[in-house]
């Protein structure tokens, strides 16, 4: 069940596939018919290439020597996961099928297909567009940025509700921030048994931190001017469902 709001201002695939490369930690690999789990040993060129420091007894470095012309083919897959306990906490799943080069100790994988997977469904990310786009500028701050709002400033959050539809409130039991980006900030609605997101957009793009601190206080500002939605109702004790 989702919201009535319509999402405004938001990253373009491309910048939130390689947002997702930027912010993730982790990843699993398929090549060759072996899969290996990754924490920690990708990084990101500036134009896409991922490149992954394994041991030299992992399963890849094997299948990169034993594969044909030295260049397995394989699959990535990173999840984007939510910094804030809610409900489906995964928001975004990013896949890349392409070509492994070992150089130099390190395993370079070069995308032959980019595809991210959002709620609203399954998107194809060009090649070219992909190479050429860039990560949101807060990603690396936004696990910060959100915690510290959910538990710090937790009438804050409840302000902003002012801006959200009376219809997207209906039934709630708890609002939580799950997503902010240089265009806006998303918030998760939690009913008893359903959930959906409403999208906060800044009036402008915030570039760095000091930026989106001054879009906040902007939105707050509009929120307290707003008049007051119905109250919560109350938590059930599975919240978090």
């Amino acid at each position: 069940m989702g919201v009535s709001q319509a999402w405004a201002a938001a990253p373009s695939a491309a910048e939130r596939a390689r947002s997702v490369l930027a912010g993730a930690w982790s990843c699993s690999v398929t090549a060759e018919s072996c899969r290996e789990e990754l924490v920690g040993a990708h990084t990101v060129t500036e134009d896409g290439r991922v490149l992954l420091e394994v041991p030299e007894d992992s399963v890849l470095v094997t299948a990169a020597i034993c594969a044909p012309r030295g260049e397995p083919s394989a699959v990535l897959e990173f999840a984007d996961v939510a910094p804030v306990p809610v409900r489906k906490r995964i928001r975004t799943r990013l896949w890349m099928s392409g070509w492994f080069t070992p150089e130099d100790g390190t395993l370079v994988f070069r995308p032959t297909r980019v595809v991210l997977r959002q709620p609203s469904g399954a998107v194809v990310v060009g090649l070219d567009e992909f190479a050429e786009a860039a990560p949101d500028p807060l990603v690396t701050a936004e696990a910060r940025l959100l915690t510290h709002l959910a538990d710090c400033h937790a009438d804050a959050v409840a302000c902003l509700t002012r801006l959200v539809d009376s219809d997207s409130l209906h039934g709630a039991v708890r609002v939580q921030p799950l997503a902010v980006d240089r265009h806006g900030l998303t918030l998760r609605i939690e009913r008893a048994r359903a959930h959906g997101d409403v999208r906060l957009p800044f009036h402008r793009p915030a570039d760095d931190v000091a930026q989106l601190t001054e879009r906040m206080h902007i939105l707050l500002a509009q929120a307290s001017a707003a008049s007051c939605p119905r109250p919560l109702q109350r938590q059930r004790a599975d919240g978090d469902g």
